[in-house]
């Protein structure tokens, strides 16, 4: 399955494409959970009031969603960049 995470962020809590880069960054060098096959960012090309900003894509099993859930990956990404976000989507499809 495919379990999508789709943020805004709060423009005045950020600068959003410096935080792209950042986000990019730690996706790239945190330690990434085995049960992620793959792992995708992609950014919106539209920058509008009512655009999302991100999605990031991660490929694993449906039944592994609680150890994504549990990951240090996924506690750190929340940690570091939660409180930039407006609001959060989560979408998961087959």
């Amino acid at each position: 399955m495919r379990h999508c995470i789709i943020v805004k962020f709060d423009p005045s809590q950020c600068d959003k494409k410096a935080l792209i880069g950042e986000i990019r960054e730690f996706f790239a060098t945190a330690p990434k959970p085995e049960v992620v096959r793959n792992l995708e960012i992609f950014e919106n090309c539209v920058d509008r009031e009512n655009r999302f900003d991100l999605m990031i894509v991660a490929e694993m099993e449906k039944s592994d969603l609680p150890l994504w859930d549990s990951s240090s990956m996924h506690a750190l990404w929340k940690e570091g960049f939660g409180k930039f976000l407006l609001s959060k989507t989560i979408f998961d499809y087959e």
